[in-house]
């Protein structure tokens, strides 16, 4: 009693220090030619002010890092940013940005090959439409977008997408919950040689789709392309919490998962499929995906597993043999959760989801046990390092560098840390308990 005590008095003064966090601006800086440089605002942000400022630095368009930087009162905002963006992200005598890596290799302006953006949603319709109007606007040449309505209970959604979209939208109904299933209902219907999948809580930027595709056709073995996930807004403590420790973001050095040539330094390849990229950002070569046999409908958002439906289906193209390409030039904004409990359900449902798709990797190709068992040990390491409590250490990975990121700038609470070691044990549980309420559902709608 007296330590659960304890843990209750410690959570109360994690909150406290949790309420103090201060919102912070999100912007986008572009160094461009020379000397100019051109700032604008985040994805419904306002126009950039005096304090602190989420940058994201561009060179001529193509991101290529970010910074925390701080407007002081009076001071031109542009002139404050644009030295260290500059000192962040260099560039060379031809333009290019020095010590940032090169990305895919060049393809042809024909190359994206055709694609259908899927996009799962829950009476979300207000998100919903944000992320249309942003899907509508991308410059890919030969793309479809299929809206999967996940077990509706009002009509919101179809009014939606029937009212507003019309002809450019495909409305489709999945009445059994679960992003998976969703996610699979999207795949079955897509028409595209890629099929790309991000959420209703995102704003996609204009080359997002091109960026995200085009690896795909200079890379015959690509089975899998990522992309780069950044805050739209830092407006409550939760969103800047969780970006202070990284967010969704994966960096921005390009980087190729290739299952015949494991990754040097990653003992633990494929299945610390978290590294890989994130469910919000990703596509898929169709054909692969459908050979994979897609996601496993026991997992996602939605079901007793909580998560880790994106993870599976890395892991399950990589084990056919596919390379998975990760690009930062692949961008979406992310509308982060906005509190506390937020944080609470989110941590929980990462650990959950984690070892729920571990499960279900294990249980739908048996083979691949040997292999995780030999990673077993380190497996467990790596699972204490993932939960551990992290300090602040602004700039310890990476900050300061192209590509750098998770500032650290607030301590990650306890609490947190103890309800994702919770989820993770319950995760095999959750699963199975997902198996058993799909076969129900399954059979309540024959």
């Amino acid at each position: 009693m007296a330590g659960a005590g304890r843990a209750r008095r410690e959570t109360r003064q994690e909150i406290e220090r949790f309420l103090g966090i201060e919102p912070v601006q999100v912007a986008e800086l572009d160094l461009g030619e020379a000397e100019e440089a051109g700032l604008r605002p985040g994805p419904g942000s306002p126009p950039v002010t005096s304090g602190a400022v989420f940058v994201l630095v561009r060179r001529k368009g193509r991101p290529v890092g970010t910074l925390l930087g701080r407007v002081p009162e009076g001071a031109d905002p542009v002139r404050t940013l644009a030295g260290p963006a500059r000192r962040l992200c260099p560039a060379g005598p031809d333009g290019a940005v020095t010590g940032a890596a090169s990305g895919p290799p060049a393809v042809p302006p024909s190359a994206p090959p055709s694609a259908s953006v899927v996009v799962a949603t829950r009476e979300r319709a207000r998100q919903l439409a944000r992320a249309l109007d942003s899907l509508l606007a991308q410059d890919h040449p030969d793309a479809e977008i299929v809206v999967v309505d996940n077990a509706p209970v009002t009509r919101e959604t179809r009014e939606l997408v029937e009212r507003k979209y019309a002809e450019r939208v495909r409305y489709v109904c999945e009445p059994v919950p679960g992003l998976a299933l969703a996610h699979n209902r999207g795949l079955a219907a897509a028409r595209g040689e890629v099929v790309a999948f991000t959420d209703d809580d995102v704003v996609a930027d204009p080359r997002w789709l091109t960026e995200l595709t085009a690896p795909f056709a200079a890379d015959p073995r690509l089975g899998c392309v990522t992309g780069l996930i950044l805050p739209a807004r830092l407006r409550t403590p939760a969103q800047v919490l969780l970006e202070s420790h990284g967010g969704f973001a994966k960096g921005f050095t390009p980087r190729t998962y290739d299952p015949a040539h494991p990754p040097a330094g990653e003992p633990l390849f494929p299945f610390t499929a978290g590294r890989f990229g994130s469910g919000a950002n990703m596509a898929f070569r169709t054909a692969a995906l459908r050979a994979a046999g897609g996601f496993d409908p026991a997992t996602g958002a939605g079901t007793h597993a909580r998560g880790g439906d994106d993870l599976y289906g890395f892991v399950r193209v990589l084990a056919q043999g596919a390379r998975l390409h990760y690009t930062p030039t692949a961008l979406v904004w992310h509308h982060h959760r906005e509190t506390w409990r937020d944080l609470e359900t989110q941590a929980y449902g990462y650990g959950a989801g984690l070892t729920a798709y571990l499960t279900a990797i294990l249980v739908n190709r048996p083979a691949l046990l040997p292999a995780f068992l030999a990673r077993l040990p380190r497996g467990l390491a790596h699972a204490r390092v993932l939960t551990a409590v992290r300090d602040t250490d602004s700039g310890a990975d990476g900050g300061g560098v192209p590509g750098g990121h998770d500032e650290r700038t607030h301590p990650w609470p306890r609490r947190l840390s103890r309800l994702q070691r919770r989820g993770m044990v319950y995760g095999p549980v959750g699963y199975l308990r997902a198996r058993y309420a799909l076969r129900s559902a399954l059979r309540g709608t024959r």
